[in-house]
């Protein structure tokens, strides 16, 4: 028998037309995403052998965000954000083409950096959209589909990347990834513009537009909550990360393949952590849900840094991947239920461009020690990172409360989340599924 929550979210998918569409846009974006991720690491660590330059990808890939939130914000307010999307995986598709005759790793770098740019707009605006595409009663629900798409990518993704790696190298991961984006646009151009925005364009100003995007993170406990204790789980992300396809292939002694399939197991439990997270959200304190979820974090990259093989990793790595599939669908409903619509994009842009320059700077670091230390110190380095930032999301989120709001999160007025007394920690124990 279908679950009543499993109901509720197949129910949202076939009756909100224009979400589902966004929806199966998200899933081939998605999929081309993960299949880039595991393409791009092997492609430039088997051209290089270095963790260095595997770190110089990943900052090339997300640099341009911090760009994006620091200086460039209001544009994901001021202009269309659909025609945004459709420009994004225009471009994405175009870089994909070229990785197919990129001649060396420096042209791969670049390339991703284009990457980064054309991604660095398209989420911001599809999280900003989210809440105009549904009933504010079923956001979480949404959020948990929507992220569950993206996921379930994390799942099928590498694997099916580390497959087509170990029989065709990169050409094929490439060529995939270049069909997905332009599928994904399919899909957005069938949504009318009107829909993705429903308060009038902001036009002050580029740098009083700017302005005003940092004054509403800073005035909100609940962005400020995914502000602090996201950024400092991107330090961790940053370890792991740069250390992944390293723990694999040498301190596991394994292949392509393994690192496809540790990807893949960290993608199960994303999946099951977002389907699952919109439910408990309606629940459960947020300080708790979201503490528990990063504390998961650090208990499976912990695990995993002290297996002994390579499919004990991926064993434990599921665990992982749950928290951080939970937390994943605390981050957006945060943000989008503590900011207005016409400054919505601006707040993505501004907590994204904070988070990822920690992701920067700690990728930086990460592939400087694990070419020192070697990458299973590097991963329980990040599993203490992780355990502090649970700290620190108890902490802020302890008076936020996501079930109680003021307003219908699609005004003008900041839809400000209400201050409420938390319960216990035995709250979240009590409910973990198992």
């Amino acid at each position: 028998m279908r679950s009543p929550l499993l109901r509720r979210q197949f129910e949202l998918l076939g009756g909100a037309r224009d979400f589902r569409r966004l929806f199966f846009a998200a899933f081939a974006s998605g999929l081309g995403t993960m299949l880039a991720v595991i393409a791009l690491i092997v492609d430039v660590f088997d051209r290089t052998g270095s963790n260095t330059w595997v770190a110089a990808l990943l900052i090339a890939d997300f640099l341009p965000m911090l760009v994006i939130g620091l200086l460039l914000g209001p544009l994901v307010d001021r202009f269309s954000r659909r025609r945004l999307m459709l420009v994004s995986d225009v471009v994405r598709f175009g870089v994909f083409v070229g990785l197919l005759v990129a001649p060396n790793a420096l042209t791969v770098v670049v390339l991703a950096g284009i990457l980064g740019f054309a991604s660095g707009f398209f989420r911001p605006a599809v999280y900003a959209a989210l809440p105009n595409l549904v009933r504010d009663r079923d956001l979480p629900q949404g959020n948990a589909l929507f992220q569950a798409a993206e996921n379930l990518m994390w799942l099928a993704g590498p694997l099916a990347g580390g497959v087509l790696l170990t029989i065709a190298g990169p050409t094929v991961p490439y060529a995939v990834c270049a069909v997905s984006f332009l599928v994904s646009a399919a899909l957005i151009l069938r949504i009318p513009a009107a829909r993705f925005a429903t308060a009038a364009p902001s036009g002050r100003g580029h740098w009083r537009d700017l302005a005003e995007g940092f004054r509403v993170v800073r005035g909100s406990r609940a962005l400020v909550t995914v502000l602090v204790a996201w950024t400092v789980v991107m330090f961790a992300n940053a370890g792991v990360n740069v250390a992944e396809v390293s723990l694999v292939k040498v301190s596991f002694e394994a292949r392509d393949f393994h690192l496809g399939l540790m990807m893949a197991a960290a993608g199960s439990g994303l999946v099951l952590g977002s389907l699952t997270a919109g439910g408990w959200a309606e629940r459960l304190p947020v300080a708790w849900l979201y503490g528990a979820a990063i504390a998961l974090m650090a208990v499976g990259t912990g695990a995993a840094a002290a297996s002994p093989t390579v499919w004990l990793a991926v064993a434990v790595v599921v665990v992982s991947g749950f928290g951080n599939g939970v937390a994943g669908v605390l981050n957006p409903l945060l943000v989008q239920r503590g900011a207005p619509d016409r400054v919505r994009g601006r707040a993505f842009t501004v907590i994204m461009s904070v988070n990822f320059a920690a992701l920067g700077l700690g990728m930086i670091v990460a592939g400087r020690l694990t070419d020192l230390l070697g990458a299973r110190w590097v991963w329980a380095l990040a599993a203490g990172i992780y355990a502090g930032a649970a700290v620190v999301a108890v902490l802020l989120a302890r008076r936020v409360d996501v079930r109680q709001l003021l307003g219908d999160g699609s005004g003008e007025r900041p839809d400000e989340l209400v201050v409420v007394p938390t319960a216990a920690p035995q709250a979240v124990q009590a409910n973990e599924p198992g």
